[in-house]
């Protein structure tokens, strides 16, 4: 079913992917690895331009993520544990989302929203936990925004052979993983230089 709905928001074009997205950051997986480069693809073709294409993609992650952070906020776990079951939420997922907001705080929205399998979940602990909305719109525009430039443009760059892309998620995850690992090793050293002496 999943497959059918991605089709025909693909078939809206730049409006798809706008409508996609917002989706895919309020809990709906759809999959912005297929939605990213399609809207390249669709620049490529000459049906929108590459900067219009890169911000329905923006766009439609921040409006969703804030839907997401809002719906949490408002309803709480409760609602969360209740409900989310019928927008295919997950426990296990919503546990490592609450895992990595517990450990690295606005950081978690950063770079969660670089992750697959976090950033469609990260805006749940940061609506729970009553982060505030400008710092959360802030950092998730920013996790959000090299995903999306980069997955957009190589679309474009591809043309035809954008639905090969996906395949290359994993070598973009790790070298999340490792920029994540630096800033983290950056944020402990210079905690044990401003502690006490």
């Amino acid at each position: 079913m999943l497959q059918h709905v991605t089709s025909a928001i693909l078939a809206l074009g730049v409006y798809g992917v706008f409508i996609g997205m917002v989706l895919e950051s309020c809990y709906i997986p759809v999959p912005s690895e297929i939605l990213l480069p399609y809207a390249g693809y669709l620049a490529y073709t000459g049906r929108t331009s590459l900067v219009m294409a890169m911000l329905a993609g923006l766009l439609g992650g921040l409006v969703g993520a804030t839907i997401g952070y809002l719906i949490a906020r408002w309803g709480g776990r409760p609602l969360l544990e209740h409900y989310g079951r019928f927008l295919g939420i997950r426990s296990h997922e919503m546990h490592r989302a609450d895992l990595w907001f517990e450990r690295h705080g606005d950081g978690a929205v950063f770079f969660g929203r670089l992750l697959p399998g976090v950033r469609t979940y990260i805006s749940l602990p940061a609506g729970v936990a009553d982060m505030p909305i400008g710092r959360f719109m802030a950092f998730t525009f920013l996790g959000a925004l090299p995903w999306t430039v980069l997955f957009t443009y190589l679309g474009y760059r591809l043309g035809p052979a954008w639905q090969h892309l996906g395949a290359w998620t994993h070598v973009f995850l790790a070298v999340v993983v490792i920029l994540f690992a630096v800033w983290a090793l950056f944020i402990w050293r210079r905690g044990r230089r401003s502690g006490p002496k």
